[in-house]
């Protein structure tokens, strides 16, 4: 199998409910010590990231599902998914890739030619097999798949992804008739949602850099000073912090367009009166840890305080309720209830948080619908899963207020991760 393919070269810091209530009252302390907190032997700083052995037992894992599937093989085009199996992190996810994953052997990833630079650099445990400017690309991966004894039998692909154009993939079905298609969206995520031990080391990481950049804001913030500075302070800490690029900018925005929901900074001053809406996360070897905050300028509105309470209140039921085996539906009630209790029963949210995790652009939650704590849904919790957990109470008709925060499960229950204070913030 495989001999007329190309032959290129294979290139318990645990924060208890009390802990996490006290840090709401803490001025910003200097925390830049916190890099230094984390267990750095088990990190690198480029490329690939992890050891040979945590490929192999991811690998290992994804085959197991495929012969539970009885797949003959898997194409995988989500970027995470890419990264998760093979270590490659760069911009280029905007071409199309595939990864060919095979029962055995060696995997086979097909991307533009001209990244075979970083492909020789990162890639840990599969062959580069490029195509031209030119090429077809639907013809291309056909020809590899033939090539490696895969022109008929039960392929998984990924059919939930932005990432595999629709002309493509009806040019890879209509180039092999011989196959029969199976989804296989949730094969490798559903090994991917729980994170490692280095992957959590990683997103502590990203958690102290999100915390610099949330501190960068709400200190530059104030009447007079406009969006696009605070956003130049946002990314000057990120840098500064040892963060790279996260798959979403930061989310800066004030009151004309606090209601868009995925819009950023524009040349707009701060006024006094204006509410101030941050949300941000670092990212480290692409892990990220998001956290928000609503500011006020000058001052907060009338019955401020007492939305904030019921805010973080509710938010404190989300962590308690969070724990191994708990339905995204259990951890949704927790924060409706309080809400509820509040008198505000009218308020519902699509969510209460998502998974989080390693991520390209365009989005930190993976491409696609975030998998979110929603009503109703059955989503079990592991421990190893990252959550952006969110207690929103904007437009409710009583105040405004938010807060958010990166939190992992854990076997105990829930811990979270970015530290600055969620109480009140005046600028």
């Amino acid at each position: 199998m495989g001999e007329g393919l190309p032959t290129e070269p294979l290139f318990d810091r645990r924060r208890s409910l009390t802990e996490a209530k006290g840090a709401r009252s803490e001025t910003f302390g200097d925390r830049s010590n916190a890099l230094a907190r984390v267990e750095r032997s088990l990190l690198v700083s480029e490329a690939p990231f992890f050891p040979d052995e945590e490929y192999e037992t991811r690998l290992r894992n994804v085959r197991g599902s495929m012969a539970e599937r009885d797949l003959d093989a898997c194409l995988v085009s989500t970027p995470e998914h890419i990264y998760y199996l093979t270590g490659l992190s760069h911009w280029g996810y905007f071409a199309y890739h595939m990864l060919v994953v095979p029962p055995e052997g060696e995997m086979y990833l097909i991307a533009r030619a001209m990244e075979r630079v970083i492909m020789h650099a990162q890639l840990v445990n599969a062959r580069f097999i490029g195509y031209g400017e030119r090429e077809d690309q639907a013809e291309k991966t056909c020809e590899v798949l033939a090539d490696a004894g895969f022109a008929s039998g039960r392929l998984g692909i990924e059919k939930n992804t932005i990432f595999l154009p629709l002309g493509i993939a009806e040019g890879i079905k209509a180039g092999l008739p011989d196959v029969q298609w199976v989804d296989a969206s949730d094969l490798v995520f559903q090994y991917r949602a729980v994170q490692s031990p280095r992957e959590l080391e990683y997103t502590r990481r990203a958690a102290a850099v999100t915390d610099a950049m949330m501190r960068a804001a709400i200190d530059t913030a104030a009447a007079g000073v406009s969006e696009q500075e605070v956003a130049a302070e946002v990314h000057h800490a990120m840098v500064s912090a040892s963060g790279e690029y996260p798959a979403y900018g930061p989310f800066i925005r004030s009151t004309p367009t606090l209601g868009y929901e995925h819009g950023t900074w524009t040349d707009r001053v701060l006024e006094e009166g204006d509410a101030f809406f941050l949300e941000m996360s670092g990212s480290v070897a692409r892990y990220h840890a998001p956290m928000g905050r609503l500011v006020f300028v000058g001052e907060a509105p009338e019955g401020t305080r007492e939305i904030e309470q019921v805010c973080l209140e509710a938010f404190d039921n989300v962590v308690e309720a969070i724990g191994p085996g708990v339905t995204a539906d259990d951890v949704y009630q927790a924060w409706q209830d309080r809400v509820d209790a509040a008198g505000l029963s009218h308020y519902r949210r699509h969510h209460c948080g998502y998974l989080v995790g390693s991520a390209f652009p365009p989005s930190w939650s993976g491409a696609g619908v975030p998998v979110g704590l929603r009503h109703n849904s059955d989503f079990r919790l592991r421990a190893g899963m990252v959550f952006h957990l969110m207690s929103w109470l904007m437009g409710s008709g009583r105040g405004d207020y938010f807060v958010s925060d990166a939190a992992v499960v854990t076997e105990a229950g829930c811990e979270v991760l970015t530290g600055v204070s969620q109480q009140l913030h005046v600028v």
